[in-house]
């Protein structure tokens, strides 16, 4: 997994300067690319950043850092917040509990603790990472009716229709109101190929093609089979690429 890349927002200069030494010994995990002693330089570095993890004082200076993220979520998704603070205060607390916080240090930081709070976002990193790798890519695409979502795994070939599409899956057929060539930018090269002027075929799926009878059958992950003519260019192209 990819090292947390990291932004330390605290007001007073030795926690701070604590807090940084600290990290030094979970740089195989954590990436500090910023620290930040005040709101306005926080606001503007998240910005920048997009962080992965950002600890943050609750107070900045007088201002409130929950109307900070406040503010951030209208633009931003949040990243995963450890809050620090020198105060026990169940206001903030609950407030770090509604903002689904990672975690909530007591000042002076125990190593211990921090410790526990960076495995407790890299722990929650990793599973959503996994849950979004799990999940099979979608395109949201254009319809007669309003929008479809086809999995790109469900494609089998799509043919141009004048300056629409049509998508044949193996469960289905869809107008889509895109061009072949806007599709083709949407879909991954490395699984699908415009073998001609009017075709795009899902490489993954090519099971058996006839040159002879310029045919190609795909054939779906549960064994059912489609039949596409082509070209004489469509099956030259797709023999070249499937070799």
């Amino acid at each position: 997994m990819n090292k947390l890349k990291t932004i330390v927002v605290e007001d007073e200069r030795l926690p701070r300067l604590s807090l940084l030494a600290k990290l030094e010994d979970f740089r195989h995990t954590v990436e500090v690319v910023d620290a930040c002693d005040n709101y306005e330089s926080a606001r503007m570095s998240i910005l920048r950043h997009r962080p992965d993890l950002l600890f943050l004082d609750i107070q900045l200076q007088g201002r409130d850092s929950i109307g900070l993220l406040d503010e951030l979520k209208e633009t931003i998704p949040l990243p995963y917040i450890i809050f620090t603070t020198a105060y026990s205060d169940s206001r903030y607390l609950m407030s770090a509990i509604k903002l689904s916080a990672v975690d909530y240090l007591m000042k002076p930081i125990d190593k211990g603790e921090l410790a526990h709070a960076i495995a407790k976002a890299t722990d929650r990193a990793e599973v959503e990472a996994t849950a979004v790798t799990a999940l099979p890519e979608k395109l949201s695409l254009k319809s007669v009716n309003g929008k479809v979502f086809i999995a790109t795994d469900d494609i089998a070939y799509i043919k141009a229709d004048g300056n629409y599409s049509l998508i044949t899956t193996f469960h289905s057929q869809n107008l889509i109101l895109e061009s072949l060539l806007t599709l083709e930018q949407k879909l991954p090269s490395e699984k699908f190929v415009r073998v001609d002027r009017s075709t795009i075929v899902n490489l993954t799926k090519v099971f058996r093609l006839n040159h002879k009878q310029l045919t190609c059958v795909l054939l779906s992950a549960q064994g059912r089979e489609l039949r596409l003519e082509l070209t004489k260019i469509g099956m030259e192209k797709l023999m070249e690429v499937v070799e």
